[in-house]
């Protein structure tokens, strides 16, 4: 038996492109590659360069005033000039006209005349001759020519030079044909056709006979040349003078610019706090009157600036005074009271009340000075920090703790919200617990009997502890003014805390000392938030929060997405009082 084998067309490797294919399927790759990122980059050096100009444009007072003196002036100077070349070109017409009327009617009437001396049969002749005559007039240098055409057929007509009777429009010879008047003139304008091309011409013709039609043929190259000439003289005075008018704007708005330029710079660093800056005062122009008003108003501004840094400088140095010269009699009385206190049990009922509203009105005291001496300290710039790290966990259940009586006199629960893993950072054990106390004991306070949520975070830069209650909450602008000393929401609303009204503002201040945030947030009805961020590393600046200033239900309220983070803090665990991690 034959073995016989069948083969595929294409080969084994016929699934394959051939290899040529390959290198050049991978060129127009490289190719289209190369070119792609070559559009790309044009593309980004067009944008880079547009919004360059852009904001060119926007800072730069003199580079508007000169583009816009050059637009104004070339959109001026074009119409000008498009109105003088129409009235160049009118006035060059018209007196070609003249002059082509007043030429045609001199041949017509030596035509006329020579067609009368002569006889019927000798008509050819003659009309060569006119011809001949009429076109020698013209000169050497060709003013015009002639045609004389006849107006019925079976006859030829005559042409001076090598001019076409074709340059004679059909129009004009149907105008001259049905004219009743035998010497009635009529023009326009054609193209004349001569054997080496065709150049603008005015044609004028009329009535030779009742047989024949004389036309002149005016070739308008010498008005053509003067409209070029006094067109690129109007173009070039035009475009001179533009740059005259953009120099001239120039150097006008730099003799503005620069006084003026020189007045931001000069307001710009007094207002960054060089009180000695002053301005060149020069001549008695109006940028002179405005130097010597900026140099007057910057004299009284340091005046009042000084004076109010004097008066500062009393006022802390009076309640620096006045507290420390406070506390030694205040210490006096303290002992007293307290050794009345210690022997309440003994007195009868009305003096027992008295001492004890003695003894809370001294605490009271105590706090006050203690508030006022820490407020001189921030003042004067002598307020420290005994950095170390800690848990911000524990301070949060630090200052829960303090807060435990208060909150089960009014019946209110705190709910802790912490982290399970440790929340370390760098600052002072102190102070932050005093702004985590006064922020618990605030919300315990306005929080009408509700509950109090406070959440601790951090990530890798900082961290946070937001303290939320559910109470009136504060009104539009509030935010800020609650830090304010001895400010008050409502100023009818009774103590029963004895605070001082310095408590938010030295929490502020602690919180600045830190390089941290302190802020709030709150809505009538709503109750209010107040967030300490603090950065991890003592004396690292601050670029962001782990908790969100708004609570998240309110966040959400507003279409915001709650931050991941934020939801793992809420799930992690709430408790009670006392709860821990």
């Amino acid at each position: 038996m034959t073995a016989s084998a069948s083969v595929t067309p294409g080969g084994a490797n016929a699934a394959y492109p051939p290899e040529g294919e390959d290198a050049a399927l991978s060129r127009w790759q490289r190719l289209a590659g190369l070119l792609s990122r070559c559009y790309l980059a044009a593309q980004r050096a067009a944008r880079a360069l547009v919004s360059g100009v852009h904001t060119r444009w926007r800072r730069s007072l003199q580079l508007r005033v000169v583009t816009t003196t050059l637009a104004i002036s070339g959109l001026v100077t074009a119409v000008l000039g498009f109105f003088l070349m129409q009235q160049v070109q009118a006035g060059l017409l018209d007196a070609k006209q003249d002059a082509a009327l007043h030429d045609h009617r001199a041949g017509l009437t030596y035509a006329l005349s020579v067609l009368q001396d002569s006889a019927e049969s000798d008509r050819d002749r003659q009309l060569d001759r006119i011809t001949e005559d009429l076109g020698a007039r013209s000169g050497s240098t060709g003013l015009y020519e002639v045609i004389i055409l006849p107006s019925v057929g079976g006859m030829t007509g005559r042409a001076s030079g090598d001019v076409s009777e074709a340059s004679v429009p059909e129009r004009m010879r149907e105008e001259v044909r049905n004219s009743t008047e035998l010497e009635k003139q009529f023009y326009g304008y054609t193209e004349i056709i001569r054997g080496n091309g065709t150049e603008p011409g005015l044609v004028v013709g009329s009535q030779l006979s009742s047989a024949f039609e004389l036309y002149y043929l005016f070739p308008l190259d010498h008005e053509q040349e003067m409209l070029d000439l006094v067109q690129g003289t109007l173009l070039l005075v035009v475009s001179a003078l533009i740059l005259l008018l953009a120099a001239i704007a120039y150097v006008v708005t730099r003799q503005v610019v620069i006084p003026v330029r020189q007045a931001a710079s000069s307001a710009e660093r007094l207002s960054s706090g060089d009180l000695t800056e002053r301005m060149k005062v020069q001549g008695e122009d109006d940028l002179a009157r405005l130097a010597v008003s900026f140099n007057d108003m910057a004299g009284n501004l340091q005046e009042k600036i000084l004076e109010l840094e004097e008066l500062s400088q009393v006022q802390r140095q009076f309640v620096s005074d006045v507290s420390h010269e406070l506390r030694t009699p205040l210490t006096t009385i303290r002992m007293a009271g307290d050794l009345l206190y210690d022997d309440r049990d003994e007195l009868d009922p009305t003096m027992r009340r008295s001492v004890e509203l003695l003894q809370s009105q001294l605490e009271r005291f105590e706090e006050l000075l203690a508030d006022l001496l820490e407020i001189s300290r921030h003042d004067a710039g002598a307020a420290t920090l005994a950095v170390e790290a800690g848990d911000i966990r524990d301070a949060v259940l630090r200052a829960v703790g303090d807060a435990e009586q208060l909150a089960e006199r009014r019946g209110i629960k705190v709910v802790l919200r912490l982290p399970a893993e440790p929340c370390v950072a760098e600052f002072d054990v102190r102070r932050i617990n005093r702004i985590l106390r006064n922020l618990i004991v605030n919300a315990i306070e306005h929080s009408e009997g509700k509950d109090v949520i406070v959440t601790a975070a951090g990530d890798r830069d900082a961290v946070a502890v937001a303290v939320r209650d559910f109470g009136v909450g504060l009104k539009e602008g509030e935010e800020h003014l609650c830090f304010d000393r001895f400010w008050r929401a409502d100023p009818a609303r009774a103590r029963t805390t004895g605070g001082t009204g310095l408590g938010l503002s030295i929490a502020k201040e602690d919180a600045l000392l830190h390089g941290g945030w302190l802020q709030a947030w709150g809505m009538p009805g709503k109750g209010a938030q107040f967030r300490l961020s603090l950065p991890r590393k003592a004396g690292a600046e601050l670029r962001g929060s782990p908790l969100p200033l708004a609570p998240p239900e309110m966040a959400i309220g507003r279409g915001r997405v709650l931050p991941a983070a934020q939801t793992e803090l809420d799930s992690s665990w709430s408790g009670g009082l006392g709860d821990t991690p």
